[in-house]
C-alpha cells in the first residue's frame, strides 16, 4: 500500500465515480398572466424568456467544473473512447490507494471529477475500485453539468453508491434539480429512478419558502416525471390543502394551485384558488375546481375536466367565466374539441377548433356553437431583439336563441388577424406595437364576453424595470374605426421573492386594482 502525503496530489483513472441521476428536464416558471385589453400580455412572453436566460445562466461552480474538465481532458494520454468507461480525475490533500485490493481512502478537499460532467467533493471518502463502492460518512456535495440533462447541485450525508450498479442512497439531503429545490430524508437511487422519502418541493429559493409541496415519498423519473404521494401544500408553515396523488410533467407550467387575492372596483375583494379533482396516471384526463369568490357578487366559480392526448384536446366547462373587461358568462355546460398541431418542417402551428354549449348573462340565453380554423406563425427574431408574431383565423360563429320570442339564429363569420412587433432593447426596457381584427364584436355578437365594441384596434405599449424587484408597464389601444383612444393601463410589478404584487391603474375608466399571487411555480 503506497501513502501520498504530499499536498494535492492527483490521480487520472478510467473509473466511473461520481453519482449519476436519471435524465429530466427543467419546469417552466410560471408567469403572470395580464388581464389586459392593451395587449401588454407581450410583456409576458418577453419577460419569461428573460426569466428562462436568467435561469439557464451558469453559476460560477458550474463555469469551475467546465474548465476543470477542459483542462482535465488536455492531460489525458489519449482522446476519451466513448464506448470505454468515463474517466475521472481524484484530488486531495491526502489520498491512500491499494493497487492489490482496490480500495481507496481520500481525505481533505477531497474533489473527484468524471469528465461528462460530474463532480463530487467532501472531506473523507474511502471506496473500492474493483467493486464500484463509495463511501462518505459525513457531508457530500453533487454537481451534474451533462448534456442533455437538468443541472444538478445536491448536498447530503451518509452516502453509499455503487457506480456500476447505479445504485445507492443519501440521507438527509438538500439541492436543486433543474429549477425545482428539493429536499428530503432520504435519497434511494435506482438505474431507472430515484425515490425520495419525506420530500419538499418548491420554486421559492428563500431559507424558508413561502410556498412548499411536501409528500410522504416522490419518484422522480427518466420520462420528465415527478410522481408524489400523501402530498399537502404549505404557504410558510401552514397547510393549506392537502392530496393524495400528485403527478406532473418536469416541463409542464401547470397550474400551482396556491391562492390569489386581490381587488378591484368591478368585483371588489376576492379570492381564487384551483383544486385538483381527480387525475389518471396515464395524464389523459383531469378534472380541476376554479374556486372564485368576490364581494360584488359571491361565488362565482367554475368546474372544468379536461382529456389530453397527443394534439387532440376534449374540455367540458361549467360554471361562471368573466373576460378582461369584467364581462361574465354562465357556461352550463359547454363542450370544446381542439386540434393542435405544429408542422414538422415549417415555423407554422395550425388549429381547430369547436365550442358548443348552452351560454347565459343578464340578456341572453343561447345555444352558443363556436368554430375555428386558425394558424399560428412562430415568433420571428427581426434583426435584433425584434419579435414578430402573426396570426390568422377564420371562425363561424351561431346562437340559438332561446330566450327572445319568437326564437332566432344569430350568425358571425369572417376571418381575424393579428400582427404585433415587439423591441426588447435591454434587459430592462421592451416596447411593441401591434395591429387586431376580430370580425366578432359585442355589437354584432349575442354576448359582451370576450368581445371588445369595435373590431379594428390598434395597440402600443411599454415596460421598464426600475429595480431589479420592479417593473413598470404601460398600455393603449387605439379604436381605429372611430378614431378614438379606448384605454389606457399601468401596471406596476412588484416581485415578493417568492410572489408577486401588480396594481393596475385603468385611466380611461378611473379604476384601480390589486393582485397578489405566487410566482412562479
Amino acid at each position: 500500500m503506497k501513502k501520498f502525503s504530499t499536498s494535492k496530489k492527483i490521480i487520472l483513472a478510467t473509473l466511473c465515480t461520481s453519482i449519476l441521476f436519471p435524465i429530466f428536464t427543467t419546469a417552466h416558471a410560471k408567469p403572470y398572466k395580464s388581464n389586459t385589453d392593451t395587449g401588454t400580455d407581450i410583456f409576458d412572453y418577453i419577460e419569461n424568456r428573460r426569466r428562462e436566460r436568467r435561469a439557464n445562466e451558469l453559476t460560477d461552480e458550474q463555469k469551475k467544473l467546465l474548465a476543470d474538465i477542459a483542462e482535465n481532458k488536455e492531460r489525458l494520454p489519449h482522446a476519451v473512447d466513448e464506448n470505454a468507461p468515463i474517466p475521472a480525475v481524484f484530488e486531495g490533500d491526502d489520498m491512500i490507494y491499494n493497487t492489490a485490493t482496490g480500495e481507496f481512502t481520500a481525505v481533505g478537499k477531497v474533489d473527484i471529477i468524471q469528465l461528462d460532467g460530474h463532480r463530487f467533493q467532501s472531506e473523507k471518502a474511502t471506496g473500492n475500485t474493483k467493486t464500484q463502492d463509495i463511501f462518505i460518512e459525513d457531508k457530500g456535495h453533487v454537481l451534474q453539468l451533462t448534456k442533455g440533462a437538468p443541472r444538478v447541485t445536491l448536498d447530503g450525508y451518509h452516502t453509499v453508491y455503487n457506480y456500476g450498479t447505479k445504485m445507492g442512497t443519501m440521507d438527509s439531503a438538500t439541492g436543486k434539480y433543474g429549477e425545482y429545490y428539493i429536499s428530503g430524508k432520504r435519497f434511494e437511487f435506482y438505474p431507472d429512478h430515484i425515490v425520495v422519502r419525506d420530500a419538499t418541493q418548491t420554486k421559492c429559493n428563500a431559507k424558508n419558502p413561502d410556498y412548499h409541496l411536501s409528500s410522504e415519498r416522490m419518484e422522480i423519473w427518466p420520462e420528465q416525471i415527478i410522481r408524489m404521494y400523501n402530498v399537502k401544500l404549505w404557504i410558510k408553515d401552514k397547510v393549506v390543502g392537502k392530496k393524495a396523488y400528485e403527478e406532473r410533467t418536469m416541463d409542464d407550467a401547470g397550474e400551482n394551485y396556491f391562492p390569489r387575492v386581490g381587488y378591484d372596483k368591478n368585483h371588489g375583494a376576492y379570492i381564487s384558488d384551483t383544486f385538483e379533482l381527480f387525475h389518471t396516471k396515464d395524464n389523459h384526463f383531469s378534472g380541476a375546481l376554479n374556486a372564485y369568490i368576490e364581494s360584488k357578487k359571491g361565488v362565482r366559480s367554475n368546474a372544468e375536466a379536461y382529456y389530453r392526448n397527443r394534439n387532440v384536446e376534449g374540455n367540458i366547462y361549467y360554471g361562471y367565466y368573466c373576460d378582461s373587461n369584467d364581462n361574465w358568462i354562465m357556461k352550463e355546460p359547454s363542450l370544446e374539441l381542439k386540434y393542435l398541431k405544429h408542422f414538422p418542417t415549417l415555423p407554422l402551428t395550425y388549429l381547430f377548433q369547436y365550442e358548443v354549449g348552452r351560454w347565459k348573462d343578464n340578456r341572453n340565453k343561447t345555444l352558443h356553437q363556436r368554430a375555428e380554423i386558425g394558424l399560428y406563425h412562430d415568433p420571428i427574431v427581426l434583426f435584433k431583439n425584434y419579435y414578430l408574431l402573426l396570426h390568422a383565423s377564420y371562425t363561424l360563429t351561431r346562437d340559438n336563441v332561446r330566450s327572445a320570442t319568437p326564437k332566432y339564429t344569430n350568425d358571425v363569420n369572417g376571418f381575424n388577424y393579428d400582427i404585433t412587433l415587439g423591441r426588447e432593447f435591454n434587459d430592462r426596457l421592451a416596447m411593441f406595437t401591434g395591429y387586431h381584427f376580430t370580425k366578432n364584436n359585442s355589437k354584432n355578437s349575442m354576448f359582451d364576453y370576450g368581445n371588445d365594441s369595435y373590431s379594428k384596434k390598434l395597440q402600443a405599449g411599454v415596460s421598464y424595470r426600475i429595480t431589479p424587484l420592479d417593473r413598470v408597464v404601460a398600455g393603449v389601444s387605439y379604436n381605429m374605426e372611430d378614431s378614438s383612444l379606448q384605454d389606457v393601463d399601468y401596471y406596476w410589478f412588484h416581485d415578493l421573492h417568492c410572489s408577486t404584487a401588480v396594481i393596475r391603474w385603468r385611466q380611461k375608466r378611473k379604476q384601480w386594482g390589486f393582485q397578489w399571487q405566487f410566482t412562479p411555480w
